[in-house]
C-alpha cells in the first residue's frame, strides 16, 4: 500500500492512508464486485450510455434499479446532469464516471468531476470513477484523480489500473481508493471470494509504481501516434473520424449511408477485414459509431486504412 500512497501523492496530489486502499483482481473484477457490497435491492444507480458493459452487470448484481445517463457528441460525451430528473437523483445510491472514456475516447476537464461531486453532496449520492485510462490522455490535457477534490473522500472512491498505465493487462492488479466506508464494504464482501494476490504480481506492481513515469509517458507517445495514424488516415480518405481525447480507443461515427452499428460492422469484416466493436454493444446511445481499439502499430494501421479505403465501403 505504500507503493500507492506514494504514488498518489507524486501523480496526483492526492493523500492516502491504508484503510483508503484496497487492491482488486483488475478493475472489471472489482466493479463486477461493488454492486453486491454497496447495494441494498432497489437502490438506483446513475450509470453511463455509452459505457463499459461492467458498470452495469456490477450493479444488477447488487440487485440495482438501473438508470442511464447519455452520453452524446454534442455534449462532449460529458453527463449533463441538470437534464436527470430531481427524483431520480435524490434516490441515487451512486453514479459511475469514467474518463478518459472506453468506449468515447472522451477527455474530461476538472470542471466536470467539480459538478459532479456538488451534485453529490447536494443529493447525497456516492461518486465511483473509473480511473483506468488516466495515463492515456492527448495532447497537453490534464488527468484528474476525482479524490484531488476538497471533501471527494467523503462521497466517492476510484479504481486505478496498472494494466493500461503499465501494460500489465494479464496481471490483472488494480486499486479501489477512497472513502473508508467503501473500501471496507468491498473489503468485507472479497474476503469471502479471494485469499490475497500471488506475491510476485504484488512485487511487479510495487517496482512499477516506483519508477519514474518515463516509461508510462512514452507509451502514452505510442498510443497517440496509432490514433493519429487512425483517426487521420480515415479523414483523408473521406471518413469524418476526429481524435480520440484520451484512452487506447477511437470512437468513430459511422459513414455516411449507415445506420446501424451491428451492421456496418460485419460489413467491414467481410468486405475489408477489418475489426470493429459495434457502438451499439455499449448502450442505446452507441448507435451510430465503432469502436476501434489502436492495438496493433502504425505500419499495420495503415494497411488498415488501405483496406477500408480499397473495399469501397466508404461509398455505397
Amino acid at each position: 500500500m505504500e507503493a500507492v500512497i506514494r504514488y498518489y501523492r507524486r501523480r496526483f496530489g492526492v493523500e492516502l492512508t491504508e484503510d483508503e486502499i484496497t487492491s482488486v483482481h483488475g478493475t472489471q473484477e472489482g466493479m463486477g464486485h461493488l454492486g453486491s457490497a454497496l447495494l441494498n435491492d432497489g437502490d438506483t444507480v446513475l450509470l453511463p450510455d455509452p459505457g463499459y458493459p461492467v458498470f452495469e452487470a456490477g450493479a444488477r448484481l447488487g440487485g440495482a434499479r438501473v438508470r442511464f445517463y447519455p452520453l452524446l457528441r454534442e455534449n462532449n460525451f460529458l453527463p449533463k446532469l441538470s437534464d436527470i430528473d430531481e427524483e431520480i437523483l435524490r434516490d441515487t445510491k451512486y453514479i459511475v464516471i469514467s474518463y478518459p472514456s472506453n468506449p468515447c475516447g472522451a477527455a474530461a476537464p476538472r470542471e466536470m468531476y467539480e459538478e459532479v461531486l456538488s451534485y453529490a453532496k447536494k443529493y447525497d449520492f456516492l461518486v465511483i470513477n473509473d480511473n483506468a485510462y488516466s495515463d492515456i490522455i492527448f495532447d497537453g490535457r490534464e488527468a484528474v484523480s476525482f479524490l484531488s477534490l476538497d471533501g471527494a473522500k467523503e462521497y466517492g472512491a476510484e479504481f486505478f489500473s496498472l494494466s493500461k498505465s503499465f501494460n500489465v493487462t494479464g496481471a490483472r492488479i488494480s486499486f479501489l481508493i477512497g472513502g473508508k466506508k467503501i473500501i471496507d464494504a468491498l473489503k468485507l464482501l472479497r474476503t469471502q471470494y479471494d485469499f490475497g494476490m500471488f506475491y510476485p504480481v504484488q512485487a511487479a506492481a510495487i517496482a512499477a509504481l516506483r519508477e519514474p513515469e518515463e516509461a508510462v509517458k512514452a507509451q502514452c507517445e505510442v498510443y497517440r501516434r496509432r490514433r493519429d495514424a487512425l483517426c487521420g488516415g480515415l479523414r483523408k480518405i473521406g471518413w469524418d473520424v476526429p481524435d480520440s481525447q484520451g484512452t487506447m480507443f477511437v470512437w468513430a461515427p459511422l459513414p455516411k449511408g449507415y445506420l446501424r452499428s451491428w451492421d456496418f460492422c460485419e460489413l467491414l469484416a467481410e468486405r475489408a477485414g477489418v475489426l470493429g466493436a459495434p457502438g451499439a454493444a455499449f448502450g442505446p446511445s452507441g448507435e451510430g459509431y465503432i469502436r476501434f481499439a489502436l492495438v496493433v502499430g502504425e505500419p499495420v494501421i495503415k494497411e488498415i486504412v488501405a483496406a477500408i479505403d480499397e473495399s469501397g465501403i466508404l461509398k455505397p
